[in-house]
This record gives structure tokens, sequence and C-alpha cells, in this order.
């Protein structure tokens, strides 16, 4: 008589790993299908696991979305330290973007959970929070004068307005320009936007313009 083989020790399971496999099948089911559209069961599938086991690690779809944003912008290709204290900010950030927005190049994952997901209401709460607290803030740290806050917001628009048009709609103007031409293009706007003096009114030329303006109106009345 042989003996029965005795049952396989279960193999004990990996928190860390297990909750990566949840975050990172999250951040690939919210930027394909946004918010509203990823279900926390095609989630947990794509982790090889249980919809019960995200819920456990998570808490709700919710804390799922807002660590999935979160994991998103942990690395920053445009706003890191070293762009940062560049020489010339306006020409890094208008290089970086130019660079990211590749026509055929899969767009980043933050930015595509953010597009996908603002339709939603709660969703656009979770992405603001994010903004506000990663990008915005460390865009207007890096801003010195009055409005930082509001000409970070500015810059960050131009940012994400761009790539909607030269990488997702695939505007042919953009899509199409040479590197160097968009790049030439988008300095003199960031710049106007980081060189701001107090009161918000830009350095330069622009200043300058303005007061010859007034001047000549000035003179016909």
């Amino acid at each position: 008589m042989t003996r029965a083989p005795k049952p396989k020790t279960p193999r004990p399971r990996n928190a860390t790993a297990t909750r990566e496999a949840i975050l990172a099948s999250a951040r690939r089911a919210f930027a394909r299908a946004g918010y509203d559209g990823a279900g926390v069961r095609e989630i947990a599938a794509g982790a090889g696991v249980t919809a019960m086991l995200v819920n456990r690690y998570f808490g709700s779809k919710e804390q799922l979305f807002a660590e999935a944003i979160s994991a998103a912008n942990a690395q920053p290709i445009i706003l890191t330290a070293a762009n940062l204290k560049s020489g010339d900010l306006a020409a890094t950030i208008a290089e970086k973007l130019v660079e990211i927005t590749k026509s055929g190049d899969t767009p980043l994952d933050g930015f595509l959970i953010m597009l996908h997901s603002a339709s939603s209401k709660r969703a656009a709460e979770l992405g603001r929070e994010e903004i506000e607290k990663g990008h915005q803030k460390t865009m207007a740290g890096a801003l010195a004068g009055d409005l930082a806050p509001q000409r970070a917001a500015l810059i960050l628009s131009i940012v994400a307005g761009f790539q909607v048009m030269r990488q997702m709609i695939g505007l042919s103007a953009l899509a199409d320009a040479r590197p160097e031409d968009l790049t030439a293009l988008l300095t003199p706007l960031f710049r106007s936007l980081i060189d701001a003096k107090a009161g918000g009114e830009p350095s330069g030329a622009a200043t300058k313009s303005r007061r010859s303006s007034a001047g000549r109106r000035a003179a016909t009345t």
C-alpha cells in the first residue's frame, strides 16, 4: 500500500510583489479605458489575483485610482530636478515636450489616465489633487515673482494641450513638423511665463510693446 502524497505547502504570497502587480495592472487599465471604463475584476485578472484581494490591498477603486495616478507621475520626464536647474528652463521644457510627443510613440501613462478619466467627476477631483500637490507645486516652486501657481498651471496646460493635439489627435501641422521648429516656437511661450516679473507681467519685448501701444493711444486722445 502506497502512502498518499503529502499536500503541497502553499507558496507564501509576496505582499509587496502582489501590490505592485495590482498597481501595474491598474495603470494599464486606467490608461486604456479611464476610471469609469476599467473594472476591478479586469484589474485583478491583469494582476493574476482576485477582485477581493484587490480590495484588500487598496480598499476601494477610488484609492487604487489615486495611487495609480501617483505612481504614474512619480518619475517625471520634464520636471526633473536636473531640468529645473538647467540654464534655460524654457528651452528645456520645450525640447523635452517635443521629444516625448513623437508621432507613433505611446503617450505616457499618467497623461492617458487623466485624459481618459476627465469625464468622471470623482476621477477629475482625484486627478486635480495629484496635479496640484505634484507637478504644479514643483513647477511653481521653480518660478520667481507673483502668480507662480497660475503661471505654473498655464505651463502645464500648454504641455497637456500640445500632447493632445500632436500625439493623440495627430494634428498634421504638429505631427509632421520638424522637432527643432516646434522647440523654437514653444520656447518663447514658456519663457514668457517663467520669466514674468512681479505682478505677472512678462519681461522684455512684450512689456515694451505694451508701453509703446499705451503711448500711441495717449497721443491720439
